[in-house]
């Protein structure tokens, strides 16, 4: 099979012309090709007025050698690459191992679900920890706490089945390298849960919360098919650590809060940016941690038509083309880096706190993207120099900030907001203009200025009016500001070493995922799953 890269078409193309513009480029007859299938579509919309659909081909041929021979020079013509995943052990070389102990995940976000499938796929019947509820019922308690102000600190939009990504956009692309393809493993699991076949080879792929929580059960079944076990309301409490002297711990057992004791060598630790009390206790039983740079800032909500319209000009509302979205990056005056996070085209600012007394915010989609809004956090990359003095100081700022955004927005869960123009200005705002916001319970509208460090604040300050250089219209003056984003990623790091993915200090250990600082998103937190899973498989094989 042959993979052909960078085959342009016209936004509105015809759907033969994509065969003749293939036969056309490899110079070849209808008659001398087998198949083909698209592999990715993107677009190129810089000329907004003629964007164009950007292919990459699998193609069968009679005699591909041949083809390929002539096309030697052309670095857009090549074998394809074999994607298929390859499970590292398995079969006879984990026989016993299953019957004798099993590895112990802790957390069903994107992570550890992969962590478990990809064990339970080697026969190894995980057990999954959870300390929230399954997701319908963690869905029914969100949307209790957005409708009522009552707040589940153990269920909420970061605890519970599927993590804090089923109540995002659902976006499924990512920049790491992926030599392996893993995440095309990721990717097809996702199928066969359910996602929509187009995940496979649009360029930025979603799915929405409402999919995402049928492909989460659906998941969830399969492990259980494959001999594993998933608890919910199962918060780890403890992790037992034998240390010896000056040597590296050896994990020997985990303790939920219920008293209960699961022995374990091998425990995936999976929990997500926002387990600030298991962090706490790792790092007092002796794992090593440290600061990890994370970005802080606001939600921002614009009209979707507004986007759109500055995005793909007189093709707005293509079918092909979607909701638009946009990535923004400004470089301050001050030495800040202030840029666009998880921008959710056609969706909706969430209420995210998982503390009482707090307020924090994050943005969710649906699949169609078809809300009023479209909402980005607009954060300020900031390092542990920022916080120091120790290694969950990140986690000290992050709650008094979320703390401060509880009281700015009245005590009651309501978030504090501020129309873009105020905001830059330095002045309070009292009404709201044309864009009304999505967040849930409410918003109180105040002045954002002393929400964030000061830094923060006049890096931000100069970026909206810098935005509209790069977004015509951006710089809207009632577009609406929520506060605060604090969660964009975690503020700590579990190091791991590189060659067994285990802790740095404590054998048996495996930091996986975003909460661990080794992801960032669905699909980087997927991989991650998987090459913890790989990690585990081997070490237990070697034994």
């Amino acid at each position: 099979m042959l993979r052909i890269n960078e085959l342009k078409l016209p936004l509105n193309h015809a759907e033969g012309d994509l065969q003749g513009a293939l036969l056309a480029r490899l110079g070849i007859t209808a008659q001398q090709l087998s198949s083909f299938s698209v592999f990715k579509r993107s677009y190129d919309a810089r000329k907004r007025s003629a964007i164009v659909l950007i292919y990459s081909l699998d193609v069968e041929l009679d005699d591909e050698q041949a083809v390929l021979a002539r096309l030697r020079h052309d670095a857009h013509v090549m074998p394809s690459p074999d994607t298929r995943y390859r499970f590292v052990a398995g079969g006879e070389r984990l026989a016993g191992h299953e019957r004798n102990e099993r590895p112990v995940v802790i957390g069903t976000g994107p992570c550890g679900l992969f962590a478990a499938l990809i064990l339970a796929q080697m026969g190894l019947r995980p057990l999954v920890l959870e300390r929230g509820k399954m997701v319908r019922e963690r869905t029914v308690d969100t949307f209790g706490f957005w409708r009522k102000r009552e707040l589940n600190p153990e269920s909420n939009v970061q605890f519970g089945e599927g993590g804090a990504g089923t109540f995002s956009d659902g976006k499924l692309y990512s920049q790491i390298k992926d030599p392996k393809h893993y995440g095309r493993k990721v990717l097809t699991e996702f199928v066969k849960a359910g996602a929509p076949e187009e995940i496979m080879y649009v360029s930025k792929p979603h799915i929405g919360t409402f999919r995402l929580v049928k492909m989460v059960e659906q998941m969830r079944a399969t492990i259980i098919e494959l001999g594993g076990e998933v608890r919910f309301e199962s918060r780890v409490a403890d992790v037992e650590i034998e240390r010896a002297g000056g040597a590296d711990g050896q994990v020997r057992a985990v303790t939920l809060a219920s008293g209960e004791r699961i022995a374990t060598r091998h425990l995936v630790l999976a929990i997500g940016h926002s387990a600030r009390d298991t962090f706490e206790m790792l790092h007092e039983r002796g794992v090593y941690i440290e600061a990890k740079p994370f970005s802080i800032g606001f939600r921002v909500e614009h009209p979707q038509s507004l986007i759109d319209a500055c995005r793909f000009g007189p093709n707005a509302g293509n079918k092909i083309l979607g909701a638009a979205d946009y990535k923004l990056v400004h470089h301050a005056s001050n030495a800040r880096s202030v840029y666009s996070f998880c921008m959710c085209p056609g969706g909706t600012v969430v209420a995210a706190a998982s503390e009482p007394g707090r307020v924090v915010t994050n943005g969710m989609s649906q699949y169609s993207r078809n809300e009023r809004n479209a909402n980005s956090a607009i954060v300020v990359g900031i390092t542990p120099a920022d916080y120091p003095g120790h290694p969950l100081a990140g986690i000290a700022l992050q709650r008094r900030l979320e703390e401060g955004a509880f009281a700015l927005g009245g005590g009651n869960y309501d978030a504090p907001g501020q129309l873009m123009g105020d905001f830059v200005k330095g002045r309070a705002s009292r009404a709201l203009g044309s864009v009304l916001p999505s967040f849930k319970p409410g918003v109180h509208l105040t002045d954002l200025g002393g929400a964030l460090p000061d830094y923060a604040i006049a890096a931000m300050r100069e970026a909206f009016p810098a935005f509209d250089k790069q977004i015509k219209g951006y710089y809207k003056e009632d577009a609406l500001l929520t506060g605060v984003e604090t969660r964009t990623s975690s503020p700590i790091r579990i190091k791991r070493r590189d060659d067994d993915l285990q802790s740095l200090n404590t054998r048996g250990l495996f930091p996986a995922g975003e909460g661990a600082g080794y992801a960032g998103g669905i699909l980087s937190a997927a991989v991650d799953g998987i090459k913890v899973a790989e990690a585990v498989a081997l070490s237990m094989a070697a034994k």
